[in-house]
């Protein structure tokens, strides 16, 4: 899955929240409306953003739709981070020792 497509469904906090919704299991799209004060088909717009990117599959169990996280093109988004977690990493360190040679 292309990553800017990723990186586009967890820029809006609504998308995250219902990503940590799922992260306990598959839910119903109408369990996951109730948990928020948007329309339904607000959270279905939601959801499909979160589909085309990946994140988010849905499958159908009789009349529901279940929607369940795939966390595989998070990996990305991590590896991205990485990055930036050694730059802090480092920089920490280096304000660190600045600190302690200045006492």
């Amino acid at each position: 899955m292309e990553s800017q497509a990723v990186f586009h469904a967890l820029s809006d906090p609504t998308r995250r929240e219902i990503l940590d919704a799922l992260r306990s299991g598959g839910q119903p799209v109408g369990r996951l409306a109730e948990q928020f004060p948007l329309s339904r088909p607000a959270i279905y717009k939601h959801l499909c953003v979160l589909q085309d990117a990946g994140l988010v599959t849905e499958r159908k169990s009789g009349r529901q739709r279940i929607c369940e996280l795939k966390p595989d093109p998070l990996r990305n988004v991590d590896d991205w981070l990485a990055h930036y977690r050694h730059f802090w990493m480092v920089n920490l360190q280096r304000l660190k020792h600045h600190i302690e040679t200045e006492k």
